[in-house]
C-alpha cells in the first residue's frame, strides 16, 4: 500500500478505506471560494460491488492499493461475463456485467484495453480512447443544411445514439470518443 494525497485519485485507482478495498468510478477536484478544497470520489467496493462516495480535503492521505495494470485482448462475452487474455501469457480472465458498467456497448472482439489486476483479479477496465463504428441509420441530408455547428442524431453498431454532422449518412464508419460518446471525425478506413 502507498500513501496519496487525495486529489491525485483518478478513474481506476484501487484505494483502501475502512479496510476494504475500492475502484474509484469518478474524482472530482473543488476548490470553493471560502472554506477547505475537498475532492469527491465515486468508488464501487470490490468485495460486493456496492457503489460508495466519499470526499476527502484535497491534501488528506489515501492508502493507494499496489494494482498491476496489463494490456488485455477482448475475446467474448457469455453468461459468465466477459471474457479477456494475456497476449503475453495467454492467461484468460472474466470480467462481470457489473464490473465493466456501461463501458461493455463499446467492447468490440480483439481490442486490447488495459486491465487492472490485484491478487489475480480483474476489478477495473480501460478502454482506448477512441473507437471506431459503423453508422446504422441517421436521417438524411436537408439541403441547405450547411452550418458547421449543425448536428443530426444517429445510431451506432453498438446500438448506442451519437450526434454527427450532417454529410454522414448510413452506412459511414465514424470514430467515437469512448469517454462520452461524442463525434470525432469521420473513419480514414
Amino acid at each position: 500500500m502507498v500513501k496519496v494525497i487525495a486529489s491525485s485519485l483518478r478513474k481506476g485507482n484501487v484505494v483502501e478505506a475502512d479496510g476494504k478495498l475500492y475502484v474509484v468510478l469518478t474524482a472530482q477536484n473543488f476548490h470553493p471560494g471560502k472554506g477547505t478544497p475537498v475532492t469527491q470520489v465515486d468508488m464501487r467496493r470490490i468485495a460486493d460491488g456496492v457503489k460508495v462516495s466519499e470526499r476527502w480535503r484535497t491534501t488528506e492521505q489515501v492508502e493507494r492499493a499496489f494494482v498491476e495494470d496489463r494490456p488485455h485482448s477482448f475475446l467474448y462475452e457469455d453468461g459468465e461475463g466477459f471474457h479477456f487474455m494475456n497476449p503475453e501469457t495467454y492467461d484468460q480472465v472474466s470480467m462481470t456485467a457489473e464490473d465493466i458498467g456501461d463501458q461493455k456497448a463499446y467492447l468490440q472482439e480483439g481490442m486490447v484495453v488495459q486491465l487492472s489486476i490485484y491478487n489475480g483479479l480483474a476489478i477495473a477496465i480501460e478502454l482506448p480512447r477512441l473507437v471506431t463504428l459503423e453508422v446504422m441509420e441517421t436521417e438524411p441530408v436537408v439541403k441547405g443544411q450547411t452550418a458547421s455547428s449543425s448536428y443530426k442524431p444517429a445510431i451506432l453498431s453498438n446500438g448506442l445514439r451519437a450526434l454527427v454532422p450532417p454529410h454522414i449518412n448510413a452506412g459511414t464508419r465514424v470514430v467515437i470518443m469512448t469517454e462520452d460518446g461524442s463525434y470525432v471525425e469521420r473513419a480514414k478506413d
